[in-house]
């Protein structure tokens, strides 16, 4: 007897969409009914570091508008392939804080793992767009080297899962990942750093929030939103999930020119994220990463911005100021 044969599983939806992301630049503009002009320097950019946004993100952005403050975040642009004095491939020296692979240990107390170079998006002002990841990956064959560096330094409370963007992860590796980090007795606390239920929020399915709900360490969830516009009721939808499941939701914004350097815009950007039920948390100044000069706010503008906010919002609504400096045992405050 001939047995038949088994239906094929079907992806979840999120790898679906994922697959189907615009990593193309005429694409891009297409969509968007933006001029062809712009595709010759836009394709230059897109050789050094690759184009990739999901089609839900890009049809929140407005039709005809260059300057989009969504499509200005993904856009290549010429300005990319300017080599500017101050701006380098490893902005925060991070290659220096690199303990095991994948392991940057560069803060007292917690351990950051970056799980994977994928994105679901790749954000032109990235400060790892450089990275070196395939060399720095705690992949299986590098996993047990990782725990066991773990095991050993018991004064770390919290793990980072970051990259990339950890939730392009399967859930599976994600479940199996977070349920051996579990086993260490010293943890007390899992972060994880994703703009994922941003610009892809079907990632937050059924399957995401059993291993998060199945977990014993307290899990903090720091999303990566820079724009009121970029929350539609599909991402509040995540974000009302990820609260029933018990997360702590934070918002961390990167102050940048042409996006969010407006008093009104970053007002706008805190209440709705505070009313979808999450804390603003902390707005960067830009990490000085090699294709990025264009996006720079200057340390008075910005201070400016957030002495405006500060005199408009409750306290609880103004997100700290802050630059991230290589070498230094925290963020410093501006």
């Amino acid at each position: 007897m001939i047995p038949r044969s088994l239906p094929l599983q079907q992806p979840p939806l999120w790898q679906t969409l994922l697959g189907q992301a615009i990593t193309e630049p005429e694409q891009l503009l297409r969509e968007l009914d933006l001029p062809l002009d712009l595709l010759p320097l836009a394709q230059q950019a897109a050789s050094r570091f690759r184009l990739r946004v999901p089609l839900g993100f890009v049809r929140r952005m407005r039709k005809q508008d260059p300057d989009d403050p969504l499509l200005r975040q993904v856009l290549p642009l010429g300005e990319e392939l300017q080599l500017v004095p101050g701006y380098s491939p490893d902005p925060l020296q991070e290659l220096r804080s690199i303990a095991a692979p994948g392991v940057l240990h560069k803060y007292e107390g917690r351990v950051l793992l970056t799980v994977t170079g994928a994105c679901a998006v790749h954000c032109r002002y990235c400060f790892r767009r450089h990275y070196p990841y395939t060399e720095n990956n705690p992949a299986r064959e590098h996993w047990q080297t990782t725990l066991d560096y773990l095991q050993r330094q018991t004064d770390v409370r919290e793990i980072i899962l970051s990259g990339g963007d950890p939730l392009t992860l399967s859930d599976n590796r994600l479940g199996d990942l977070v349920a051996e980090l579990a086993t260490i007795p010293h943890l007390q606390r899992l972060r994880i750093h994703s703009r994922v239920p941003v610009v892809l929020p079907e990632r937050v399915d059924t399957q995401l929030l059993q291993w998060i709900s199945a977990t014993h360490l307290q899990v903090i969830m720091v999303l990566h939103c820079n724009h009121a516009n970029e929350l539609d009721a599909a991402v509040e939808n995540a974000i009302r999930q990820l609260r029933a499941a018990g997360v702590m939701l934070l918002n961390q914004s990167v102050l940048l020119r042409g996006v969010n350097d407006r008093v009104t815009a970053l007002i706008e950007l805190s209440n709705r994220l505070f009313d979808m039920g999450v804390l603003p948390y902390y707005l960067h100044q830009l990490d000085p990463v090699q294709g990025a000069a264009h996006f720079a706010v200057s340390d008075r503008e910005a201070g400016e911005l957030v002495t405006a906010i500060r005199n408009r919002v409750p306290g609880y609504l103004v997100p700290k100021l802050v630059r991230e400096e290589a070498g230094k045992p925290a963020k410093s405050p501006l």
